[in-house]
């Protein structure tokens, strides 16, 4: 009989679950879309119903005791009290004077929808969770603690790290109070130094949506990493710069709108917004303009922050740690000299962070060694699945490679094959770490665009991540640090970019993996077979998903996204599955 924490990300967007053990270990974390294949899982419970049952019995048998830590306080978010204090809260409020006031950054019914869909994530966080443990484990007890938002941020960055000692940023959307909070970590506690509060704070995560809008693209479905590919084809506007520095001006952690006028300087930048028939060349110029503004005041906070903790080492968590193209300069703008990003540093991430938080708390001095979080934390699929598959199936070629998988993926990766590969457990967070990946051979430039119009179905301009063996990655990468979650972009060597071109960006960078076989052993082997075959150890990293929707959870997912684009092989365990061959 076991104590188990379980945390809840319960904000309106990217829900997720996460569930540790009494002597800390991560025994499951995977974000609410994967099960739905819901992208984003939009206003969805992380506890759903019908699942919690299977995940209790899997990894909380007879359960003693359950802690359910969520990632929120129970009080509203700080921008409802901006609303509050211009007087339209209400929705007829909102219809009748909001459009006046902040239709440039917020449409009104936007920010309506957003205060709703909160409260009411807040107000069911683990309701489902609490009927399933009372029904199947009656004397089990139950507890409850809620976090500050930016807390359980932090605590996923630095409990998932190796340091012992690190300052931490998280810089996001919104909190309790702002959307920005900097800590200090050592001896396994955080000590908060700064959040920002008040309404005069700005907000970088709601800027980066703005210049999300401005290019053409929408927020709501996540679509600031076409900005940030986008970015690479463009040049500096001048006038839209100067214009965003009149609007945020950073003063040590403060980040605030100096001017009183900030709603008529926020109505100018429509004047920059881009539509889907806009020139690209436009597009490009607001998107470089946008991310060097982001880089330049992310600057500005961590050097603040270097010089106020004296650390080396830096976490950093948030959604604006999505931001791999500013993550990959951090080392060569500040005087950190490491920098960790967890594999999940958005609000899904935050489920773990307070997870660990509640663990934390109850067992101050059970404290293991620092490690490397792994990020294969989610669902498997079994082989089971696959058997039934071959059973029934009336067209697909199937083999069973136990010994040689890697080998014969390598050979048709070689071959120019395009390929699905599924194994073990999937990646928390966005990126796809080698287990729900669509993998290619790199060193043609023209298998970009196969696969960005034969199976991606997305715009031409956005690249592919290099998954490259950490011995080699140095001969490859400029400034070479390790990205183990494809979370930094670095400038691939000029001697090397014509080697891998597949995943050179047009700005000469790539986003990259880092793999090494203690993290991941197959998709290390892997990598290694192609280096055998190909003298190059990189292969091309895509998630496993079509524009538009999650990696895939379940074989039928991976079997649509198969029969339905223009993939090659599909690779599930020690399963090698391809079409009947073209007569």
């Amino acid at each position: 009989m076991s104590t188990y924490y379980i945390g809840l990300s319960v904000t309106y967007h990217d829900s997720a679950l996460a569930i540790i053990s009494d002597e800390g270990e991560v025994l499951f974390a995977e974000a609410t879309e994967r099960y739905l294949q819901n992208k984003r899982a939009l206003n969805c419970e992380p506890d759903q119903l019908f699942r919690i049952p299977k995940l209790l019995v899997q990894h909380c048998p007879n359960p003693k005791r359950v802690v359910i830590a969520i990632n929120w306080r129970k009080k509203r978010p700080f921008y409802e009290n901006i609303v509050k204090k211009l007087g339209f809260l209400s929705a007829p409020g909102l219809l009748k004077t909001g459009i006046k006031k902040l239709h440039s950054t917020l449409k009104n019914y936007q920010l309506h929808h957003m205060m709703a869909c909160q409260r009411s994530s807040i107000d069911r966080a683990g309701l489902n969770l609490v009927r399933i443990l009372q029904e199947y484990y009656p004397d089990c007890a139950i507890a409850f603690k809620d976090y500050d938002h930016h807390l359980t941020h932090a605590a996923t960055a630095c409990y998932g790290s190796a340091f012992e000692e690190a300052a931490c940023a998280v810089i996001d959307s919104y909190g309790e109070h702002g959307s920005m909070a900097f800590y200090r970590y050592r001896n396994w506690k955080l000590e908060r130094l700064h959040e920002a509060k008040g309404l005069s704070k700005a907000s970088l995560g709601l800027y980066y949506m703005k210049i999300t809008e401005l290019c053409g693209f929408d927020w709501l479905k996540g679509e600031e990493w076409k900005v940030m590919g986008l970015a690479s084809y463009g040049k500096l506007n001048q006038k839209l710069y100067n214009l965003l520095s009149s609007i945020i001006v950073v003063n040590g952690f403060d980040c605030k709108h100096p001017s009183e006028a900030f709603f008529e300087l926020i109505a100018k930048l429509d004047e920059f917004k881009q539509h889907p028939d806009s020139p690209i060349e436009q597009m490009a110029d607001v998107a470089y303009t946008g991310q060097v503004f982001f880089a330049d005041l992310v600057t500005q906070l961590l050097n603040d922050l270097h010089e106020v903790t004296q650390c080396d080492n830096l976490t950093l968590a948030g959604g604006c740690a999505l931001n791999s193209t500013f993550n990959g300069q951090i080392t060569q703008r500040t005087r950190f000299k490491q920098v960790f990003i967890p594999s999940a540093p958005a609000d899904d991430g935050c489920a773990l962070g307070a997870a660990w938080l509640a663990y934390h708390e109850d067992s101050p001095l059970q404290q293991k060694p620092p490690q490397l979080q792994t990020p294969y934390t989610g669902s498997t699929i079994k082989d089971d699945a696959v058997k039934r598959l071959i059973r029934f199936n009336r067209s697909l070629a199937f083999q069973h490679l136990p010994d040689s998988v890697c080998a014969e993926t390598a050979r048709l990766l070689a071959d120019g094959k395009l390929v699905g590969w599924v194994q073990g457990c999937a990646e928390y967070g966005p990126r796809a770490l080698g287990n729900r990946s669509i993998l290619a051979d790199p060193r043609k430039a023209a298998t970009q665009d196969l696969i960005n119009e034969k199976v991606k179905f997305r715009e031409m301009f956005r690249p592919f991540a290099p998954s490259i063996l950490h011995e080699y990655a140095d001969e490859y990468f400029e400034n070479y640090h390790e990205s183990p979650y494809m979370d930094k972009t670095l400038h691939i060597r000029k001697s090397m970019q014509n080697k891998i071109a597949a995943v050179c960006h047009v700005d000469g960078t790539g986003r990259l993996q880092t793999v090494k076989r203690e993290w991941n052993p197959r998709f290390y082997d892997l990598i290694e077979q192609f280096y055998q075959l190909t003298q190059v150890p990189v292969l091309l990293n895509t998630s496993f998903n079509i524009m538009g929707k999650p990696l895939v959870h379940s074989l039928e997912d991976a079997l649509t996204v198969f029969m339905t684009t223009g993939l090659d092989v599909l690779v599930v365990n020690d399963y090698l599955i391809t079409k009947p061959r073209e007569e």
